[in-house]
């Protein structure tokens, strides 16, 4: 084996992993934790400016949530909450409720505010998912140009799901707050107000998971409304442990704000502002499109699987094995259409006389008579005569046989394939209609 050349750490240094000999093509991502890994090291620069971009069509919405807060505290400061005790003026005898009735006043305003705010979102939603999803599938961005492009196709499915997880949000508090007013009031019947609380907050929940899956299901595919939301609950329920998982981790940013603590509240709102968007989407597409790949594609049909990744061999993805196959499938199809079409050949359907048996053809010479042409015509009935003798001598071979059974199955299979397709019109599965 021949010497490797040594080189010093200025050179390796210079000339980097892909001029090394330890350099080979299975340093390439081949599954979805290490295409996250690659996107965040290669391209943290455009995750970061794609996280700028959200981040300022998001500002309508975190100011209402500042304000809120803000009305919240000063209303707190300024509240008779504290009236009895020691000496004030002036003397509130009865307070009782006014606490839970301010929260429900303000919240209603402001998370009525969270609207309108959802349909600003909505713009870097669409426009910064669209980013994400193109490099997953390691396909070239032209930053502004894709940003634009993602809104201009996928605004209104985004739209859609910020809309449901705006106005359910402003219910699901609305009812949470009128319940603590009654529960504080005293009214009968607290038991049910907790118990509609707490489901409330169930739904919203389940609210949550699936807007996060119409997002990712808007991005990818062609549907409707409708659709789209059925869509997006199926794959809700049918990967229920794996997307709470990968929720939780995608929304790991937006739980440390809400911890209550102060250091992880300081971190989560720094990480927000640098890398919070662009991070929850990269790690929430990212495992939509391996549940993609495993529970959608492959009933599609025409859609590569893998899309982005690279097999060990050094081939891209599945993305050509998958077109390949698909290719020869329809290749082999159309052939085996075509030879229908054309009939049985005549060369392996029946059997076919030897010409090498010494029977010739009269050859007439250049000055015939009446004769002659009677001798020819003899030669040439005798010459079909033998032929056909020869032909129903071996036509029980079992070749012969053999082939005009397989031909006439295959004829008569394709057949009722297209008389099938005439009563029942293909449709594309029940899950999705194509990809975008």
């Amino acid at each position: 084996m021949a010497d490797r050349e040594h080189k010093g750490l200025i050179a390796r240094w210079l000339e980097g992993k892909e001029r090394s000999e330890e350099y080979a093509r299975s340093t390439l991502p081949t599954n979805r934790w290490s295409l996250f890994w690659d996107i965040l090291k290669g391209r943290l620069g455009k995750l970061i400016l794609i996280n700028l971009l959200v981040l300022v069509t998001f500002a309508p919405l975190l100011a209402v949530l500042v304000l809120r807060y803000l009305s919240l505290l000063g209303n707190g400061v300024t509240g008779p909450f504290g009236a009895g005790l020691g000496i004030g003026y002036p003397v509130i005898p009865e307070i009782t409720g006014s606490a839970e009735l301010l929260i429900l006043q303000i919240d209603n305003v402001y998370y009525a505010l969270l609207i309108p705010a959802a349909f600003i979102a909505a713009l870097g939603l669409s426009g910064g998912m669209y980013i994400i999803r193109n490099m997953l599938w390691t396909e070239g961005i032209f930053f502004a140009n894709d940003f634009a492009r993602g809104i201009r196709r996928n605004y209104w499915n985004v739209l859609e799901s910020t809309l449901i997880l705006t106005v359910l949000f402003y219910v699901t508090t609305s009812m949470s707050n009128l319940a603590d007013l009654y529960t504080a009031l005293g009214a009968q019947g607290q038991g049910w107000f907790i118990a509609g609380k707490i489901a409330g907050y169930v739904i919203l929940v389940l609210a949550v998971l699936v807007c996060m899956w119409m997002l990712t299901l808007g991005v990818n595919y062609k549907q409707g409304p409708w659709a789209l939301f059925r869509n997006a609950f199926i794959m809700t329920i049918a990967t229920f442990p794996q997307t709470v998982f990968f929720a939780l981790i995608a929304l790991l940013p937006v739980i440390l704000i809400i911890s209550g603590v102060q250091f992880l509240i300081a971190f989560g709102i720094i990480w927000m502002l640098l890398l919070g968007f662009s991070y929850a989407m990269l790690v929430w597409m990212d495992y939509c499109q391996w549940a993609f790949d495993k529970f959608v594609n492959p009933k599609l049909g025409n859609v590569p699987i893998g899309k982005g990744l690279y097999k060990k061999d050094g081939k891209k993805d599945g993305e050509a094995s998958t077109q390949r196959a698909l290719e020869e499938s329809k290749a082999m199809a159309e052939y085996r259409r075509m030879i229908v079409a054309q009939g049985k050949s005549k060369l392996v359907s029946r059997p076919i006389k030897p010409i090498d048996d010494g029977m010739e053809v009269y050859q007439l010479p250049e000055s015939f008579s009446r004769d002659d042409l009677r001798r020819l015509k003899e030669s040439k009935d005798a010459i079909e005569e033998d032929v056909k003798a020869y032909e129903a001598e071996h036509e029980n071979e079992e070749r012969y046989v053999e082939y005009n059974k397989q031909f006439e199955e295959r004829e008569k299979a394709l057949r009722e394939e297209d008389e099938g397709k005439k009563k029942k019109k293909a449709r594309p599965p029940k899950m999705l209609n194509k990809r975008k």
